[in-house]
């Protein structure tokens, strides 16, 4: 098949295709009038491809998979290289979840103070001669 084919049934574009060619992801072969040529084994790893970026996984971390797919493995991810980029990108992952954890605690202590602050000006407010109220965006009184 050609190049836009390909792009079509891979649902991506042709300048794509040839990035990834560009990168070594995907083989150049090209037919005797100079066109690209492509079969069912390079839309299987342009899947892989995508599927792993939608995943969030970086184009070079998909080449151990394109690799694995290309040694004639069944699957991307039957070759040692590919558990291993599973096992960095699980890592970062749970680095991630563990630090928006921190900034939620963060966020929920800094709600707290600002409810217990707000709470505290309307007690004073309800006592004569307590401070009047007055809206942080600059809306004065209430």
């Amino acid at each position: 098949m050609r190049i836009g084919e390909l792009a079509a049934r891979a649902g991506t574009t042709t300048r794509t295709l040839r990035y990834y060619e560009s990168r070594g992801l995907l083989p150049a072969r090209r037919d005797t009038n100079g066109y690209r040529t492509y079969d069912e084994s390079d839309l299987r790893l342009l899947r892989q491809i995508r599927t792993l970026q939608d995943f969030g996984f970086g184009l070079e971390e998909t080449r151990p998979f394109v690799e694995c797919l290309r040694a004639g493995h069944p699957e991307g991810d039957s070759c040692p290289a590919s558990l291993q980029v599973y096992r960095r990108k699980l890592g970062e992952l749970d680095a991630l979840i563990a630090e928006l954890g921190a900034v939620r605690e963060q966020v929920g202590r800094q709600l707290a103070r600002a409810e217990a602050a707000r709470a505290a000006l309307a007690a004073d407010a309800a006592v004569p001669g307590g401070p009047e109220p007055e809206c942080e965006l600059g809306g004065g009184p209430r």
